[in-house]
């Protein structure tokens, strides 16, 4: 499966913005962002004539940077969004937060999306009963992810478990660190999404 490979606080560095990836280490002194807010590359310091294109353009590489999410995927996203019957921009949203990875990540189980998408991947959760290793598997309203019995001695689950209650989680969630469950109550709004993202920008692109 195609995935990203570089270092992830080049992406910060590009949006001019952290993006989280790397869990705690973005809040220490020691991410790259606090010493190098500029973009990577010779000419990262150099002035940027901002084109209504190119912030458009950044709008959507934020959001699939933040989510973990290649292009095509995104794209497939969003024509899915389309064909809903409410703001396109909004349910693109939903559909990034409703994923298994996003899931985890929120409830508090994982530093980041990525550590998240790996914990999913080698089937250390099910929904409702069954496992799932799919990241981009989608949640739906009152279902249950729990992480596997024979995986909650495991280290990471241990640690979030201890760590339980650091971390805010959405309203739409809850989190049960003692189970180690997750109980989805609805899937988000849009004013309960603290992505920084101008999902309008990211429609405006794609319409043209």
């Amino acid at each position: 499966m195609a995935r990203y490979t570089g270092a992830d606080c080049r992406r910060c560095r590009r949006e001019k913005m952290k993006l989280f990836l790397k869990g705690s280490k973005c809040d220490g002194p020691k991410c790259p962002f606090e010493s190098r807010p500029f973009p990577p590359g010779q000419h990262g310091r150099g002035r940027t004539k901002e084109t209504e294109y190119l912030l458009q353009l950044r709008e959507k590489q934020k959001a699939r940077r933040v989510y973990g999410v290649l292009e095509k995927q995104f794209h497939s996203y969003y024509e899915e969004a389309v064909a809903k019957q409410a703001k396109t921009g909004e349910v693109l949203l939903q559909i990034l937060e409703s994923r298994l990875d996003n899931v985890v990540y929120r409830a508090g189980y994982a530093k980041s999306r990525d550590m998240a998408r790996q914990l999913v991947k080698h089937g250390h959760f099910t929904v409702n009963g069954k496992k799932v290793d799919i990241p981009s598997y989608r949640v739906k309203e009152h279902d249950i992810v729990e992480v596997r019995a024979k995986s909650k001695e495991l280290t990471p689950f241990i640690v979030a478990q201890a760590e339980a209650g650091s971390k805010t989680v959405p309203a739409w969630l809850e989190a049960i660190p003692s189970q180690m469950k997750i109980l989805v109550h609805s899937l988000p709004a849009r004013q309960v999404i603290d992505t920084q993202v101008q999902e309008q920008l990211i429609v405006e692109l794609y319409s043209k």
